[in-house]
């Protein structure tokens, strides 16, 4: 299955979730970011590769939905609810990632 993580800047949220699920067997993992200006900006290329895609806010899912409507067709896009108060790689961070999303891997 190949998984994208998406958030805003593309610097701490879903790069942590990519480290994280990266070695998960039977996973492709990647990550990218709905601000312009990030590392590894969002494109249609990069959704229609993924087979599922996990975003942190409810806002980050409007917006592919509306910015990348033909990429996306009927793929799920699943809302971890996970703010933009971490560290890359924090703690408590990958506590949430690892209890959120495995259940959306099956």
């Amino acid at each position: 299955m190949k998984v994208l993580f998406v958030c805003t800047a593309n610097r701490l949220r879903s790069p942590t979730a990519e480290a994280v699920f990266a070695g998960h067997p039977g996973l492709e993992v990647r990550s990218g970011g709905l601000d312009g200006a990030c590392p590894r900006p969002l494109t249609d290329e990069l959704v229609a590769w993924a087979d599922r895609l996990f975003v942190m806010e409810q806002r980050h899912r409007e917006k592919i939905r509306k910015r990348f409507r033909q990429a996306l067709g009927d793929k799920p896009i699943v809302v971890l609810g996970i703010p933009d108060d971490y560290e890359f790689m924090q703690p408590e961070l990958v506590a949430l990632l690892k209890e959120r999303v495995p259940s959306f891997l099956d």
